[in-house]
């Protein structure tokens, strides 16, 4: 009964949000409120771009958070003398698990889902090799690798820059440590539909435990129709990990989760090596399902990515069909050198990949930044 009543009040104070939203007006118009009364034009700029820059480099929301998160924020700072406690964490817990169809204790939340991805790439890496895609989000199996803990496979993509999925199954057996794929994949932002992606997964988390990394699920033009969770729910070994860092646009806010089996969730608790801060964790609850908000972000990220494409395409070149919150494409010239000349003009983008030489990747940030960068963009690749 404890849990239920906290439960109530936290989501009571993220309820009713509506009407704070609709005093903020467009999205964005929070920004009006910045810097707040005693803060320096040069504090206000530690966090975020500095002045002028378009930052397109790494995949966050600007968007966010959301009115029902900041309000919870609010809420939660006023109470920072104080450790998040159990309630806290069982309230967000809940509502994961609510969501997904599965039990809380099936759910651990982590600071960012980069935290919970070093926890299993230490777990499992240690018991044989990380099979995954030759090009994928491979920092946090990185981490293990580093540390002597881990040792990568890495799987050729398609000739199409997708996930070889028969290829990587090819080289799993019991010996595999972990499978670990990132559906939506970055950088390339392509998705591997669950026709292709569920049977495989099936098959594989029958020799090993094979991890999805979602962080980019809600931005899929299927969302629920894509997401393996479906596969945990039915008893398969599958962790997935998803993150408040990308449409949520709380990436400096740091929370994350896993959903899995209790077993595996109690595994990967274990290894978790930090907190969630109280204003975190009550920021998820805040807007966890604010749906609202999520189709106004999904919304900004595809007029972006639309823009970019036929920008990209009138410029002659090849763009990846994206489902989330960036776009790959091949600009004819050296990744780098497309972000350098890019820098000079106060606008960020990625450089290169590996030994993928001549692709770049640009982030959906707000719409005024995307149209600087297509404007930007035929006076660098022409160069």
């Amino acid at each position: 009964m404890a849990q239920d009543h906290s439960r109530r009040l936290f989501l009571r104070g993220a309820i009713g949000t509506g009407a704070l939203a609709a005093g903020l007006g467009k999205a964005g118009a929070m920004e009006a409120a910045f810097p707040p009364p005693g803060m320096s034009v040069e504090q206000s700029h530690i966090l975020g771009p500095g002045p002028g820059i378009a930052l397109l480099s790494r995949n966050e929301n600007p968007y966010g958070p959301a009115p029902s998160a900041l309000k919870m924020i609010d809420y939660a700072a006023r109470k920072g003398a104080y450790y998040a406690g159990d309630e806290a964490y069982s309230t967000l817990t809940g509502m994961i698990a609510e969501k997904n169809g599965v039990a809380p204790d099936q759910v651990v939340l982590t600071t960012g889902s980069g935290e919970a991805l070093c926890a299993i790439a230490l777990i499992y890496g240690q018991d044989g090799p990380i099979v995954a895609p030759r090009l994928f989000w491979d920092t946090t199996a990185l981490y293990a690798a580093n540390l002597g803990m881990a040792t990568i496979e890495r799987v050729p993509l398609t000739g199409g820059m997708e996930v070889d999925l028969p290829a990587i199954e090819a080289r799993v057996n019991e010996a595999t440590g972990l499978v670990q794929l990132c559906n939506p994949n970055n950088p390339t932002g392509l998705v591997s539909g669950p026709d292709m992606i569920k049977p495989a997964v099936r098959r594989m988390a029958a020799k090993t435990t094979v991890l999805v990394d979602e962080a980019y699920i809600e931005l899929a033009n299927d969302p629920e129709g894509t997401s393996c969770v479906d596969l945990v729910r039915e008893g398969h070994d599958v962790i997935i990990a998803r993150t408040f860092s990308k449409i949520y646009g709380m990436a400096g806010i740091r929370v994350g989760y896993t959903i899995s089996s209790a077993e595996t969730a109690e595994k990967i608790r274990s290894t978790a090596m930090s907190w969630i801060a109280g204003t975190g964790i009550a920021a998820a609850i805040g807007c966890y399902n604010d749906e609202a908000f999520l189709a106004m972000s999904k919304g900004k990220v595809v007029e972006g990515r639309q823009m970019v494409q036929d920008t990209v395409a009138a410029l002659g070149l090849t763009a990846l069909p994206s489902q989330t919150n960036f776009v790959y494409f091949k600009s004819g010239k050296p990744a780098n050198e497309v972000r350098a000349a890019m820098n000079e003009k106060k606008i960020s983008v990625r450089g290169q990949y590996m030994d993928y030489a001549d692709w770049t990747r640009v982030s959906m940030g707000r719409l005024e930044d995307v149209t600087r960068f297509c404007k930007a963009l035929p006076e660098v690749i022409e160069a």
